[in-house]
């Protein structure tokens, strides 16, 4: 029988203390990591704005932030960053690896700029993850008061007695706006000249000035104005008639069955966000958008809150793709 070496027995005792001892700093550490992923957000949630200030995008983000801001533990601000149809702002918050970092989804962004664009410096479908679909907003069709048209048929005829004399202005191009406004076009057959701005607000402010004879905006933005006579709404894109409005016509009710066109925003994600904080995420925007204070500010607005998960949300934007490649190629929608 061979003598066990000393130095062997060493090894094995060392060995059995060095993984004793990893085994004790592991144990530890499980604890730390839950505590890490329970405890985010560890610092205040940028919630980027593709936009300039000013249209439904500013209070759709504003709502949400309120409230995330009051349930998650930290402050959760909005930060607008227009500029290139949404671009710049996209792909900067799909390169953020902060975990803190997140951004307002868009019917433009999401749905439309894959399509206008030959190369988008950000993947819709890849760089980010969805988290829930906010809200909806009805596109409203509204003239400045000086246009002769009380409704959408005389609108139509107006503009087919001036071909290319009048102009439409809109927050880009390929936005909500241009797109709701070429749809629009394109069905009823006829043609206005389009002016592509950065954001809503510039929009406007030119329309309300009467330098432009015709938009279509998300009602969050307009109804103000409307309902002081500083603007004129001619028809709705909802498939029903916006509350605040009874009495303006959807643009199906004056003539063409099945036309329906509105806006929608929701929360997004870099692709790196832990899936624990995706999943918290989810949760609490859910219950920030739906809740009474949020509920009232965006129902005031005409936007209908969704709330949704994000497997909802995903089918959703593919959805919205699908119809909205079809619009673009049709309508032969170019970038600036």
């Amino acid at each position: 029988m061979k003598p066990i070496h000393p130095t062997g027995a060493l090894s094995l005792g060392r060995r059995q203390l060095l993984q004793a001892g990893g085994a004790a700093a592991l144990s530890g550490l499980v604890p730390q990591l839950a505590l890490a992923q329970g405890t985010w957000p560890s610092k205040n949630v940028r919630f980027v704005v593709p936009f300039a200030p000013g249209g439904s995008s500013e209070i759709v983000a504003r709502s949400t932030a309120a409230e995330l801001s009051k349930t998650l533990g930290q402050s959760v601000y909005v930060d607008n960053k227009p500029g290139a149809a949404g671009n710049i702002a996209m792909q900067e918050v799909a390169r953020s690896e902060d975990q803190h970092t997140l951004i307002l989804g868009h019917i433009g962004t999401l749905a439309v700029n894959p399509y206008i664009f030959a190369k988008l410096p950000y993947d819709p479908n890849k760089d980010f993850k969805p988290i829930s679909l906010l809200a909806k907003v009805p596109s409203l069709y509204v003239v400045h008061p000086d246009v002769p048209a009380k409704n959408l048929k005389e609108f139509i005829a107006f503009a087919k007695s001036r071909p290319g004399k009048l102009s439409y202005g809109s927050a880009g191009n390929g936005s909500a706006g241009h797109l709701a406004f070429e749809y629009l076009k394109m069905t009823a057959d006829f043609y206005m000249l389009h002016v592509p701005y950065r954001g809503t607000g510039p929009l406007m402010t030119d329309l309300l000035a009467g330098r432009l004879e015709a938009s279509a905006i998300g009602a969050a933005a307009v109804i103000p104005f409307i309902k002081s006579g500083k603007l004129r709404c001619i028809a709705t894109g909802s498939a029903k008639r916006v509350p605040q409005l009874p009495d303006v016509a959807t643009v199906a009710e004056q003539g063409f069955p099945g036309f329906e066109m509105t806006q929608w925003y929701g929360l997004m994600a870099p692709a790196n966000l832990a899936p624990a904080h995706v999943a918290k995420l989810s949760e609490h925007t859910m219950k920030a958008v739906k809740s009474p204070e949020a509920m009232e500010r965006l129902t005031a607005d005409a936007a209908e809150v969704v709330g949704g998960t994000p497997e909802q949300f995903a089918q959703f934007i593919a959805s919205e793709q699908a119809r909205w490649q079809k619009v673009i190629a049709r309508a032969a929608i170019k970038p600036d």
